[in-house]
């Protein structure tokens, strides 16, 4: 046989053999199996309330946003990301997420939220990318055009769009839902991501995606987020109807519908104490999930490999079944 090779073929198999070996001995990193039930807190949680936006740092216990778990491998090498709500929970997991896979990261956050996001900042830095920080309130349509026009200015152009910002107030009865509580409630949950989205398509070129973060309340709604469920569907919807139109301009649209996450959303209002305290009790899994547990699915999203998934939800409800 290896007369047949002939010596640039016994030369190849060597060289061959000779690389095969040395990456036999490369090490390998095994993967410790967790419990995902027991992998983080499980109710009953301690009584606590923040203002409205709520703050990630004083929480307790602290959420998980991937600072010290995530690893990235250059998957989203040079792209350019901009995330609303990047301060802390979902936002703030997909940030860091997007920066050590390799982008370029532009969050925004309610300005009484700079604390949060003085964490967020450095993390980003020291995965080697670009951050900038863009405070505002995205219930201001020249403030919605101003925040992707200084996004695509700072990061020299904008392909990730990720749609995540979010008002949740829990109230007993729509008779404890004031004109204004509920307008705050659409501006920001549906207002903003149409005046983002419109802002930021002619700077996207083909093969820029858009995540919109909506919820499994879209499809399961809770009596006393009687609004926030509404925009939630009306996400979902979006996302479905998005997808369809831009298509033809090689843009994706996708959405992740999360079950009860640990963020400052719930401590601000979102949920009422009795409910904060089982907070997640009522999953499968028993607990309410971590923001660091959807950090992959936006990564997957937002990466060119997925690039036949546009229209699509993806759950990470706990094992509720939705959406």
């Amino acid at each position: 046989m290896i007369s047949g090779l002939g010596v640039a073929g016994v030369a190849a198999l060597g060289v061959s053999n000779l690389f095969a070996a040395q990456e036999s001995h490369q090490p390998m990193t095994t993967q410790k199996l967790e419990d995902p039930k027991n992998k983080y807190p499980k109710p009953p949680f301690k009584e606590q309330s923040q203002p409205w936006p709520g703050l990630a740092s004083k929480m307790e216990p602290r959420p998980d946003h991937g600072e010290k778990s995530y690893r990235g491998s250059g998957r989203l090498a040079g792209r350019k990301a901009l995330v609303t709500g990047g301060d802390s929970g979902i936002g703030r997991a997909a940030a860091i997420a997007f920066a050590r896979e390799g982008a370029d990261v532009a969050i925004n956050y309610f300005s009484t939220e700079q604390p949060d996001a003085d964490e967020v900042v450095p993390l980003i830095k020291e995965a080697g990318r670009k951050a900038v920080a863009i405070p505002g309130d995205l219930r201001d349509e020249n403030f919605c055009k101003k925040l992707v026009a200084d996004a695509v200015e700072q990061l020299d152009g904008l392909d990730i769009l990720v749609c995540n910002a979010a008002r949740q107030q829990a109230r007993q009865s729509i008779l404890d839902i004031s004109s204004e509580d509920f307008d705050s409630t659409m501006k920001t949950n549906i207002y903003a991501p149409f005046w983002i989205i419109k802002a930021a398509l002619p700077h996207m070129p083909p093969g820029s995606v858009i995540i919109a973060t909506t919820s499994e309340q879209a499809t399961d709604p809770s009596p006393d987020i009687y609004d926030y469920a509404q925009t939630k569907a009306a996400t979902t919807d979006y996302v479905r109807s998005l997808a369809k139109q831009l298509a033809q301009k090689g843009i994706r649209v996708n959405g992740v519908a999360p079950g009860p996450i640990w963020t400052p959303l719930q401590v601000s209002g979102g949920a009422t104490m009795e409910k904060l305290k089982e907070f997640g009790a009522k999953t499968p899994l028993g607990r309410p999930g971590q923001p660091a547990e959807l950090a992959s699915i936006y990564v997957q999203l937002a990466a060119s490999d997925a690039s036949y998934t546009t229209g699509h939800i993806y759950g990470a409800a706990g094992g509720s079944g939705q959406p």
